[in-house]
């Protein structure tokens, strides 16, 4: 209510001046007959820029909170309803572009909270409604400038949105509409005093709760969505620009009532979805892997790109840099939105972009095509970082299936299945990609990955030998080491792991000790990859730079890289106990560990690149933080159980296979050195050397097998480190 007019004395010349400026607008309309003059000609923009002023001066001269003479005359009067009419009807034209202006620079400038009051969130809701109304029109500028000073201070006070969660049956409006209502409104006397009982007491409002506004069973509107979706269709590249960034702010709220609207009755899901597929299908159907994976990184506010300064252009560039930029808004929008609503938005992305749209494209016959697509969807893991997103793209490309993979069930996925043979394809081109991209995909923070590719068929340990020892059968795989003349104590010392400073921290039983806990010993593991080539295979000692320390190194700062992703997963530090294990099930490695043996057993006759993939892959998975991957993947000593194969034991088989090829090659050994200093570039290329793919495959598991040791006593040494 006013306060008494001796308290208000000293600031009524303010209050005089505000409604001196007011009236003059109303007299406008009382007196002026003729509407069609633009608002430009008259003294409305200047009266309404010197109310702000007012309104701004008086805030600053009271208490902060206080509202003063000024800002209730504008309450109590309606003032910005009035505005809203006059804004709605365009009159004189261009006064929608005034009021929507008042509006922002009132919601702008005046720091005590406005919204919560009737006589604001009311008209502003209804400002609302009218923005994006009209594509490209003249006042899209202001309606973007206004709702994004409205999303701004929902953001500040985020339980405000419920006041903009309209019902969509819409209650009659009391108030005559049009200008000509208005001006018998203002036409009539003007006493300065509060308006009829109901209507005076103006004072802040409490939004209703998502509780109370679900009571009813209608549908709520959520205006402001609805026209900041509108203008993402504006040709003007800022005003999207802008319009995104409140859809932003807006996803981000954590009121569950505006979550379940925005999602349920708005077309976000729709603009996003639709939008990366129209970005999609405007790629070439043709490009090269390379241009897709080296263009630049364009965040989505910043898709700017001149064709005509591009010194790397390619054809599709600018439509692929529009399909990536529009990837990351997708991206950011869903890792900001509130926790229901990024799962809701990424699952349509899902649905209506990987299904409806990509899968098809990687599920085709033509070559090209999958090269294509198996690129994009590379790029398109790489990029994605909201973990919703990032799950609901992981059960896409592997499926939800957690229980045990049988050589029966792996193509219940039809495109998992695919995928991974892939990895396999007749095509080098395509299985070095497709292997990029299960490269890429293991290094994602998301434990199902993992789980799926091969932690679900290691889980009952039954890939370990069900008998007492007495029982045991002489193994063939390689795996029994202690008898094997290869890894016996009279094998050549000067190949073993002697380096006292490698092992002096080792402590007596480590994770790795035989005894007690029937594991092996890390010098063991160790000597037993750096021994696995023989001396005539071997070639890296004779060029400089290519020892075993630089593998330490990277094992070092990739198995800590691993273990801040794996850190927050459920992974026990020990193998699980074997009277646990279900032993006698039959085992499967899973097929994606499968098809990776399966080709690692062809490295003597793969080209180069296809096994420095293969081999990257495989050392990715061992590095991995987690006892069985380890047990299986780095353990040379483990008893296999018949049929079963480790990752030692299909080397041990490679191994086998180049020592009986060696000796049908003639100087082998020279070509093989001239090979190794070929790749280097330490000599240049000449002729053709005879079996020059056994000869590179022969140098790639060298340098695997010398990774393998140096992963096995970085996770020792780190193991040892942090074990109490």
């Amino acid at each position: 209510m006013f306060t008494s007019l001796q308290s208000l004395a000293p600031s009524l010349p303010l209050q005089e001046d505000f409604v001196y400026h007011w009236k003059a607008i109303t007299h406008y309309y009382i007196e002026t007959s003729d509407d069609k003059a633009p608002v430009t000609d008259t003294n409305i923009p200047s009266h309404l820029e010197q109310m702000l002023d007012i309104l701004t001066q008086e805030e600053s001269e009271r208490d902060s909170g206080e509202t003063g003479p000024c800002m209730e005359y504008l309450l109590h009067h309606k003032i910005l309803e009035t505005l809203f009419t006059l804004g709605k009807a365009d009159c004189p034209p261009g006064m929608k572009q005034q009021v929507l202006s008042f509006y922002t620079k009132l919601l702008g400038r005046i720091h005590q909270p406005l919204l919560p009051h009737i006589n604001v969130h009311r008209p502003v809701q209804k400002l609302i409604r009218l923005c994006g109304e009209i594509l490209a029109a003249p006042t899209e500028n202001e309606e973007i400038q206004f709702l994004c000073i409205v999303c701004a201070k929902l953001k500040q006070d985020p339980y405000l949105v419920n006041f903009f969660l309209e019902n969509k049956v819409k209650r009659p409006d009391p108030k005559r509409p049009g200008v000509e209502g208005v001006r018998e409104d203002l036409a009539s006397p003007d006493t300065g005093q509060p308006q009829a009982e109901g209507q005076a007491a103006e004072s802040p409002e409490e939004p209703k709760s998502a509780a109370a506004q679900s009571n009813n069973n209608n549908v709520n509107n959520y205006n402001i969505v609805t026209s900041l979706l509108n203008l993402t269709k504006s040709p003007d590249g800022r005003i999207v620009v802008k319009a995104c960034e409140g859809l932003m702010l807006l996803v981000s709220l954590p009121e569950p009532a505006a979550a379940k609207c925005l999602t349920e009755n708005t077309e976000l899901c729709e603009l996003l979805t639709d939008r990366l597929s129209a970005f999609y299908k405007a790629l070439p159907m043709s490009m090269d892997p390379l241009d897709i994976e080296t263009v630049e990184s364009v965040n989505w506010g910043l898709d700017v790109y001149n064709m005509k300064d591009d010194a790397a252009i390619f054809t599709g560039k600018r439509a692929l840099i529009s399909f990536l930029s529009w990837l990351d808004y997708c991206d950011q929008l869903i890792k900001e939105a509130q926790k229901t609503a990024a799962a809701v938005l990424a699952k349509a992305v899902r649905e209506r972009f990987f299904v409806a749209v990509m899968e098809p494209q990687l599920m085709q016959t033509s070559e090209v095509g999958i090269l294509t697509s198996t690129a994009l969807l590379n790029r398109i893991i790489r990029q994605v970082t909201s973990e919703a997103l990032l799950q609901d793209m992981v059960y896409f490309l592997l499926g939800e299936e957690k229980g045990p993979e049988t050589l029966a069930s792996i193509a219940q996925n039809p495109l998992r299945h695919r995928l991974i043979e892939h990895c396999d394809h007749l095509s080098d081109e395509i299985s070095i990609m497709t292997l990029r991209l299960f490269e890429h995909l293991i290094q994602k923070p998301n434990q199902h990955i993992l789980h799926s590719l091969m932690l679900r068929s290691l889980e009952e340990r039954n890939y370990l030998e069900n008998k007492p020892q007495e029982e045991r059968e002489p193994v063939e795989n390689g795996q029994d080491l202690e008898e094997d003349p290869l890894f016996g104590d009279d094998f050549s010392p000067e190949n073993r792991l002697s380096s006292p400073d490698w092992l002096s921290n080792s402590p007596t039983h480590s994770p790795y000790h035989a005894k007690p806990d029937g594991k092996t010993e890390v010098h063991k593991i160790v000597n037993s990859f750096l021994c696995l080539v023989p001396d005539e295979a071997k070639s890296s000692s004779h060029v400089e730079g290519t020892g075993y320390d630089t593998y330490l190194r990277d094992a070092h700062r990739q198995f800590r890289d691993y273990c801040g992703i794996c850190q927050r997963w459920d992974w026990r530090g020990t193998p699980k106990a074997m009277e646990k294990c279900d032993l006698d099930s039959p085992f499967f490695e899973g097929h994606f560990l499968k098809v990776l043996f399966d080709r690692m057993g062809r490295i003597l006759d793969q080209p180069y690149d296809v096994n420095l993939h293969v081999t990257s892959v495989l050392s990715k998975l061992s590095l991995l933080p987690h006892p069985h991957m380890h047990e299986y993947l780095l353990d040379p000593y483990i008893n296999l159980g018949p049929g079963c194969r480790s990752l030692f034991s299909v080397i041990v088989r490679v191994v086998g296979d180049l020592m009986l090829r060696i000796q049908r090659i003639p100087d082998f050994t020279p070509k093989l050195l001239l090979v190794r200093k070929r790749l280097l570039g330490l000599e240049p290329e000449g002729l053709n050397i005879d079996h020059m793919t056994l000869l590179e495959g022969v140098i790639v598991l060298e340098e695997f097998c010398k990774e393998l040791a140096a992963i096995a006593f970085v996770k020792f040494h780190t193991s040892a480190s942090t074990s109490p």
